[in-house]
């Protein structure tokens, strides 16, 4: 990934204010504005302690440019910008997309295509491409998708709890592993999912990637130089997890929350990039060419500054006016005319939801917390604990949203976590057998956990008569209803059963079934459709 400077020399002078910069900078003003709700998006998403590091990823990246740069000569004549132009159309019709269904990450994706597309067009197809690891960088500043990271989490949670209960019995400490909860016979330590190893993760693979890319050695050596982030995340983690069970075990649980705050965050990431370093020095051993550390990182940053002001010498070519009427433009159209022909249908209230379905009886409906109602933002909605003889209680949520490109449903996987509760497997799943129906009936199923109380949740969307699972899925058949009926409107439904400390999950499994089965027949009075379910 490296290449040797170039021996071209820079101007005596640039025109700072030239033409090609006076269109580059209307191009960036418009794709501010028509990037603008992914840029809030990331800017929230970046106080998160799991993405705290994000606000250094375009700064990076922007200097891995510069690097590069160095080693590029200044190209005159003409150059193909069309590659350029077409991944341009491409992003900003993306953008344009993400902002009709309001998916902010997908306006993130764009806007980092768009970038690619600046290089491809100042720069032309030949020169351009060869910028591919500074963009490819920039990826490490977004949010995994919430499935995803959660997916993810359980997993790293579950890895590091037991790699940790290891080293703890082989510093003879007897300890007990029930899921993710520690016994240490005197204290029970929790593995929460801030102790899953992603928040070091993230900031160690974009580590690893920047050390790959100055790393001087074969792409096999860059390779593994990347991918060793994710194991030595999670070692380090569990590594943490039991120094805390030692300090627990010889030192007092009174001990646990000092260490707890000084072993994290910082700490563990640089101990992360000596290790980094440590297997750098490892891989040099087998490299035929002997090269110190030192030699084997290119770590000269030099001469950047008159890099920098290279960017006075962009041509203002036909496709960089194009690039910029065309990203100015769509924002500005979007601003003037953002609204679509919009279809309210003919619904009952969900005030008139039944108090009795099918054996179940309601108690009385319940308020929503108004911090939470207004984070909602729903038009209506109902939730009701309903128990039947038997079969044990459920609570019943359902939320209808009369614009969803404005408001819409916010998924569980989100908001339960931000509410203390913490998942403890989540998959999607077909449920038709399990209900005795040949009717589609996809869900969302998670079992959560505070403390040592479970929850058993299946959740699902309605979107014009049918029932979705995926909520990316909910967004592309809501561009479709936008388009083609003029029909925004769509709901969420979620089940929750808490499980007994000495229940099966499929006890609860069966309670959940039950009461999904005796509200479908009900739901389309306050969720009204005009296709059939199609999962």
């Amino acid at each position: 990934m490296h290449s040797p400077e170039s021996t071209q020399p820079l101007p005596d002078r640039f025109i700072m204010l030239s033409a090609g910069l006076v269109w580059l900078a209307i191009a960036l003003i418009g794709a501010t504005v028509l990037f603008w709700p992914s840029i809030y998006f990331l800017l929230e998403v970046w106080h998160s302690p799991d993405y705290s590091h994000g606000p250094l990823i375009p700064l990076l990246s922007g200097l891995l440019f510069l690097r590069q740069l160095k080693g590029e000569p200044i190209v005159t004549g003409p150059v193909n910008r069309w590659p350029g132009l077409i991944v341009m159309a491409l992003s900003v019709g993306f953008g344009v997309l993400s902002r009709m269904v309001e998916t902010p990450i997908v306006g993130a994706i764009a806007m980092i295509f768009w970038f690619g597309a600046i290089l491809l067009i100042c720069f032309g197809w030949e020169q351009g491409r060869r910028f591919w690891p500074p963009i490819l960088h920039l990826f490490f500043m977004l949010p995994l998708p919430p499935t995803m990271y959660y997916r993810l989490s359980i997993s790293l949670q579950l890895i590091s709890a037991e790699l940790g209960v290891w080293l703890l019995r082989l510093a003879d400490i007897p300890v007990f592993l029930e899921g993710y909860i520690i016994d240490l016979g005197v204290i029970k330590l929790h593995v929460a999912e801030a102790c899953s190893g992603l928040r070091y993760l993230f900031p160690i693979l974009s580590f690893s990637y920047i050390f790959a890319v100055l790393f001087r050695g074969s792409m096999l050596m860059k390779a593994i130089m990347l991918l060793s982030a994710a194991p030595i995340a999670v070692a380090m983690n569990s590594a943490r997890i039991a120094i805390a069970g030692m300090i627990v075990q010889y030192q007092g649980a009174d001990h646990l929350e000092g260490f707890s705050h000084f072993f994290e965050g910082w700490v563990i990431f640089l101990l992360s990039i000596i290790l980094l370093f440590v297997l750098a020095r490892v891989l040099l051993m087998f490299q035929r060419e002997k090269l110190t550390l030192i030699e084997a990182l290119d770590l000269d940053f030099s001469g950047l500054v008159p890099q920098a002001r290279r960017i006075g010498l962009i041509e203002p070519s036909a496709a960089l006016v194009g690039m910029a009427i065309l990203t100015l433009g769509t924002a500005f159209l979007w601003q003037v005319f953002p609204t679509i022909r919009t279809i309210e249908p003919a619904r009952v209230e969900l005030t008139a939801f039944p108090p009795e379905i099918g054996g179940w009886v309601g108690e009385e409906p319940r308020f929503l917390d108004a911090e939470i109602a207004r984070i909602l933002k729903s038009q209506d909605y109902t939730l009701t604990t309903y128990k039947k003889p038997g079969m044990g209680e459920v609570e019943v949520f359902a939320a209808w949203f009369r614009d969803q490109t404005v408001s819409g449903a916010h998924s569980p996987e989100i908001c339960l976590p931000n509410s203390g509760w913490e998942f403890a497997s989540f998959d999607r799943r077909e449920i038709s057998a399990d209900l005795g129906t040949e009717k589609a009936f996809p869900i969302n199923r998670a079992v959560i956990q505070k403390g040592e109380e479970r929850l058993l949740v299946y959740y699902y969307y309605l979107q014009n008569g049918r029932q979705i699972s995926w909520d990316f899925g909910s967004k592309i058949w809501l561009l479709w209803d936008t388009v083609r009926y003029g029909r925004k409107d769509g709901g969420l439904v979620r089940l929750v059963t808490p499980i007994g400390r000495d229940e099966s999950e499929a006890s609860a499994d069966r309670r959940l079934q039950d009461m999904a089965l005796e509200l479908d027949s009900r739901l389309s009075r306050f969720f009204p459709g005009r296709v059939v379910s199609d999962g």
